[in-house]
């Protein structure tokens, strides 16, 4: 590995990540055949963070695997979110230290995906199977993709000897889906803090410096049951469950007016969505008894605008769920029984005016020879803990690609490679 020191044009920057891309997408594919499954309140992160690990202290970062249990002041934090288990679940952070005189910057990802679930796959989702332009598995757009390219940064600032006035650090961190985030908050807290920071989320080669937030609700509807000879055979829960289902364009209508406008999202029909993910009433097959529901379970998931506050956007839920409950006592006995399972995301935003902002999109310019568009991104992730928490600026920036959560997810090939250059980039620019 090259050490010595050299001065670089940006030429020979991009010259280099077109040169290295196989060694790029196969890290990519090593990630993605090592399953990271986040299945709260446990994770099976272990593995890839020490593949993390090792690559980081082979190219001499100061490399930390740590458990979140020993950071200070964690479980005591504001943020912190409750009844998940850390054990064998640590973070992973590598620094390399400037010479002074430069700004810092942190090049975060999690390494956490969603299961792969029961979802149809037509492709193996720890094979990692390239087809023509696209890498197939379950993460490899959210986010494995985004750690890779991290990876791969950290691996050519040194084999370029770039010499670098502030502070990189590259981390790769546990629990951000099904809305954890406890792991980027113990990395702020244990010290890897810095004067800008890229969550290399799949922000489709869009520079995004604002996230979205959401609320989900767990909604259980129920009625008596007499079985299947009582007398309300005929409509069990489904009376219930087609009022709700009805009303919700009611709420979605009142969310759109009540959210504040925000310029990062002026380009969305409907910048607050209203979702309904997963309606379950009860098991499927012939192995089951032929019974009227007499329960149903709703996923409601909403989102929210930068600025919205949790009582605000809660409280609105609330007065819509009484309302539509209110006029329809001949199926309500009672209130339906809401649970909140996951945290709250609120919305958050760095102002496109900010240096950070506007240098990463230089830097995107740069490397796709097109300006890039600057855009709030479409979902929640975990980038409020840098902005709010901490007063770190913070753009998303990663490739593009598709069936995210879903089966077949895929990433775009040619676009993890056009991440990488504008993130190597801006590490030369940033950090000086």
């Amino acid at each position: 590995m090259q050490t010595v020191v050299e001065t670089r044009t940006e030429k020979d920057l991009l010259r280099y990540v077109d040169q290295n891309r196989d060694v790029l997408i196969g890290m990519l594919r090593d990630l993605v055949r090592m399953p990271s499954e986040n299945t709260p309140p446990v994770g099976k992160e272990a593995g890839c963070q020490e593949y993390c690990a090792a690559r980081l202290r082979e190219w001499g970062y100061e490399t930390e695997l740590y458990a979140l249990a020993d950071v200070a002041g964690l479980e005591q934090h504001p943020l912190y979110w409750p009844g998940r288990d850390y054990r064998d679940r640590p973070n992973v952070a590598g620094r390399l230290r400037g010479t002074g005189g430069g700004r810092s910057l942190i090049l975060s990802g999690h390494i956490d995906t969603v299961p792969a679930g029961t979802l149809r796959w037509t492709r193996d989702p720890f094979g990692a199977e390239v087809e023509g332009n696209r890498l197939y598995g379950r993460g490899s757009n959210d986010m494995k993709a985004g750690v890779a390219t991290n990876l791969f940064v950290a691996r050519a600032v040194r084999e370029l000897g770039l010499a670098l006035r502030g502070d990189l650090t590259v981390e790769s961190v546990v629990d951000e889906e099904f809305g954890g985030v406890n792991g980027t908050l113990a990395g702020r807290l244990h010290g890897y803090v810095a004067d800008a920071a890229v969550i290399s989320e799949p922000s489709f080669l869009r520079v995004c410096p604002a996230q979205r937030g959401g609320l989900t609700a767990h909604i259980t509807f129920e009625v008596p049951n007499g079985g299947i000879l009582a007398a309300s055979m005929e409509d069990g829960v489904a009376g219930q469950l087609a009022w709700f289902l009805s009303q919700v364009p009611v709420f979605a209508a009142e969310r759109r007016k009540a959210a504040p406008a925000h310029p990062l999202y002026g380009h969305l029909t409907n910048p607050v969505p209203v979702s309904v993910l997963k309606i379950h009433s009860g098991p499927w097959g012939s192995g089951e008894p032929m019974a009227t529901a007499s329960c149903c379970k709703v996923e409601l998931f909403w989102q929210a605008m930068p600025g919205e506050t949790l009582d605000a956007v809660k409280g609105q839920f609330w007065r819509w769920l009484e309302g539509l409950v209110e006029a329809r006592p001949d199926l309500f006995a009672q209130m339906p029984a809401v649970e909140f399972p996951i945290r709250w995301l609120p919305g958050a935003a760095t102002p496109v005016e900010n240096e950070f902002v506007q240098t990463m999109a230089a830097c995107a310019e740069r490397a796709l020879d097109a300006r890039p568009a600057i855009a709030g991104i479409e979902g929640p992730c975990d980038m409020f803990v840098f902005s709010q928490a901490f007063g770190i600026p913070v753009v998303l920036w990663g490739a593009r690609g598709g069936n995210t959560h879903q089966a077949d997810e895929y990433v775009e090939i040619d676009t993890v490679v056009d991440a990488a250059k504008a993130l190597l980039l801006l590490v030369h620019r940033w950090c000086g």
